[in-house]
Order: C-alpha cells, then structure tokens, then sequence
C-alpha cells in the first residue's frame, strides 16, 4: 500500500512548509496548492519525486499531477496542518479574455458535477447489457426504477448546474439551486402541457413564457446564475443592513427567476437548439470530422484545460437527441490512443522507473484517466503523444465513418463501452461492436507509430 502520508511530508517540504501553503484542494489528477511564494517552491526537486508525475503552475496555483492516489494524497497533506480549500485563483492582470474566459467558467461549473454524471451514466450503461441479456425487461418495476435512478443526474440537471454555477460565479448557491428548480417545477411543467393541449399561451406579469421543457437543460440555468451574480450584489449593496436576510434573497430570486421564465431561458433554448442544428448538419454531411478532430485534439485541448468546455456540448446534445456524437465518440479513442502510447513507451524504455510509470499510466489512460500518461510520458517525450493523436485520429475517422453515437454521459474509457448500447434497442450492437473496433485500431496505431519511432530518455 502506498505511504501517501510519506509523499505529503515531502510536498509539503518542498513547497516552502506549512507556513508557505494558503490552501490545499484537488481534482481528478492533481494536487492544487495556493502558495504564498512559489519562488520558495523547489520545483525541480519536486518534478523527479517518486510519485509526482509532473507540476504545472498556472491560474495562481501550484499544481502537483499526482494521478488517481491524488485525493488520498490530498487527504493527507490536508491532515500535517491548517489550510482553506483551494480555488481557482488569477490575478486580475492574468484573468483570461473572450472564448478562453468562457470555456474557463464552463470548465469550471461542470468538472465538480462530474461524479454524479458518471454515476447515473454508467448506471443506465449496465442496465442497457441487462437488458441485452435478458436479465431485465423494460416492463420490470425493477428496470424502471433503476431507470429514473440514472436519469436523475440529467433530469434536475438545472439544480445541479445552479449550485455548481454559483459557487463559480460566487453567489448563494441555494438561491441559484432554487432557481434550477423553478425551471423543472412539475407545476410549470403541468402549466406548459395543458397550455399545448388548449392552444393558449402562459403570461408573467403580462410577458409570453415560452411553452418549453427545461429538463436536462443546460444553458438556460448558466444564463440564470450569471445573471444572479449582477443582481445578488447589487441588491445587497443598495439593502439595509438589517434587512438583508429577507431582502436580497426574495428580490434576487423574484428578478432572476422573472428574467429565466421571460428571457434567458428561451435564449439559452435557442442556443442549445442551435448547437445541436450546426451539429446535426455536420452529421449528416460530414459525420467524420467531429470525432475525427476529437480524436486527434484531445490531448491538446486536456493541456489547455478546454475539454471541459466540449462535454456541456454532447450534454446538451444528449440531453436533446438522445445520443451524443461530440464528445463521446472521440474522445473514447482519444484516451485509449494515449494508453497505446503509453505501453509501448514502456516496453521500449531502459530505465526501470519510466518503464513502470509508463505501465501504471497505460492502464489508467485505458480506463478514461489520461492526465498521468498526458503530463508524465507523452508530453515529455513527445513521439508518445504524435502517436496518440494518430491512432486517436484515425479511429476517430472510423468512428465517423461508421456514424457511431453513444447514449449515455460516461467518463470515456473502456469502461464506458457500455454506453454505447441503444436502450431502447439493446440488441441492436452495431454500435459498440464499431466502438470496440475503433479502441483496438486507436490502440494499435498508437502503440506502432511510438514504438517504431521511439524516444530519447535523456531529453526527457
């Protein structure tokens, strides 16, 4: 069993001591440390510990790549001494602009729902084979419970995306949940169809609602709780002291909540809907390039941080069509490619330590972890990621060419094979048997272009 307590020590002491660390938090991969002064950091030192794959500074943290030990490793840090949670944290002369700024705040808003996402999705993946099987039946009390178990997550995705959204956009997060829910209220939802039903129309205060579904909705809450940032604390601001508790909250929630009914929330429908109009038009004419690009470029766009600002796309597609041909399809063989490279960067290497890196970082890279084999061998010695993004490329292009679509929000590794099984036509393999096709070839190109060209241990 690994000595995390060992590794934190040696951290914490080369990041400059307890007394150097504001905060301490993490995410899938790394360890995120707020430092006081990161010219007291001994990074070098740090880089070629046993145990620290890589270190990125970047958004005013100190991020130690730890690999999938990391939130044990933070537990532990956490426990030698007294710190906040970490934050993103920029200086204003350092705070992104435009389209970076954006992917930023999606980024942001969406990594913590990631749980739960992979949770019901993997859910209704293993229900689908059950189905496939014969176990379960869809007329099963059993089926369609699990069903709504696993279709929860995506059905109040408003709330979830409220919560999360605030704490991004720093305001009360229960306020912006609220708001999440009045968007999926089961009184609203039962206003809109008897309103279809009756050919009328709904009004607020005299302005038309839109006659729409803000289930699994993803942009109209953002929209919401962006504008909630403006309103909270301008009313807070303007609000007498002792009645702020009462104030700030009901008029935050009254505006907001008038804006997402009247406004944002048919604009955020429209841009969704849009989305999924230039996406389906690329389908149709060309279904190859998406997962072919996705293929070759999510290594790249996992180094900048933007892959995150992909998945709300297959979500909101997902969400809409019932499949998902954005992000899934690509970046499952995106991964596994980068698994490939990984494992012939092991066979072909001298050094004992590389090879067993290497071994350890294919298998996670398989399974839909790719930030070791990313940061820790394909990175440094570069041939490993050119052979990652052709073998991703390419099965890509297969992927693409076969019109492959997966049909739930799975972490996309081998795992989520699953997910590649229509639910509402589970014998129907056509699917995941292209999925399975399309990893084997990732795999193998990847692997022959990194063995064939090799690296150079020593400019590592």
């Amino acid at each position: 069993m690994a000595d995390y307590k060992a590794l934190a020590e040696t951290i914490l002491e080369l990041v400059g001591g307890e007394e150097n660390v504001t905060s301490v938090g993490h995410c899938a991969t790394r360890l995120r440390l707020v430092l006081k002064d990161e010219a007291k950091a001994k990074t070098a030192e740090l880089k070629s510990t046993k145990g620290v794959i890589d270190v990125v500074q970047a958004g005013g943290q100190y991020q130690v790549v730890i690999g999938p030990a990391v939130a044990d490793v933070c537990i532990a840090v956490q426990g030698l001494g007294h710190f906040g949670v970490t934050e993103v944290v920029e200086d204003e002369d350092e705070q992104k602009k435009g389209i970076a700024a954006v992917l930023d705040v999606i980024a942001g808003i969406f990594f913590p729902m990631v749980p739960a996402m992979v949770g019901g999705g993997m859910l209704k993946a293993i229900m689908a084979i059950l189905v496939a099987v014969g176990v379960l039946t869809r007329e099963m009390s059993t089926f369609q419970m699990l069903n709504f178990m696993g279709d929860a997550c995506f059905y109040f995705m408003p709330v979830l995306i409220g919560v999360s959204a605030a704490e991004k956009f720093k305001v009360n997060k229960y306020v912006a949940g609220a708001l999440g829910g009045m968007l999926i209220s089961p009184t609203f939802i039962s206003m809109v169809a008897a309103a279809k039903e009756a050919g009328t129309g709904i009004a607020l205060f005299g302005i038309p609602v839109q006659l729409v579904s803000y289930a699994s909705s993803v942009i109209p809450i953002i929209l919401t709780v962006w504008l909630q940032s403006y309103v909270e604390p301008f009313v807070r601001k303007h609000c007498f002291e002792a009645g702020r508790m009462v104030f700030v909250p009901m008029i935050t929630t009254l505006v907001c909540g008038i804006a997402a009914f009247c406004a944002l929330g048919p604009i955020g429908m429209w841009v969704g809907n849009g989305l999924g109009a230039f996406f389906d038009l690329l389908n149709n004419n060309v279904p190859w390039l998406v997962p072919t690009l996705m293929g070759v470029f999510t290594p790249l766009l996992v180094m900048c941080g933007m892959h995150y600002g992909i998945i709300p796309m297959g979500i909101q597609q997902l969400a809409a069509t019932g499949v998902d041909t954005i992000a899934g399809p690509g970046m499952l063989v995106s991964n596994v490619a980068q698994g490939g490279s990984s494992l012939a960067v092991a066979l072909k290497a001298k050094g004992a330590d590389l090879k067993s890196l290497a071994a350890s970082c294919s298998l996670t890279a398989v399974l839909g972890i790719t930030e070791p084999a990313l940061y820790g061998v394909n990175m440094p010695y570069k041939t490993p990621l050119i052979g990652a993004m052709a073998g991703g490329g390419v099965a890509g292009l297969f992927l693409g060419i076969m019109k492959v679509v997966r049909f739930a929000q799975v972490a996309p590794g081998l795992l989520a094979l699953p997910s590649y099984i229509n639910p509402e036509d589970p014998t129907n393999m056509h699917a995941l048997i292209c999925a399975c096709i399309a990893c084997a070839i990732a795999f193998a190109i990847a692997f022959a272009v990194t063995f064939v060209m090799g690296i150079e241990e020593k400019d590592k």
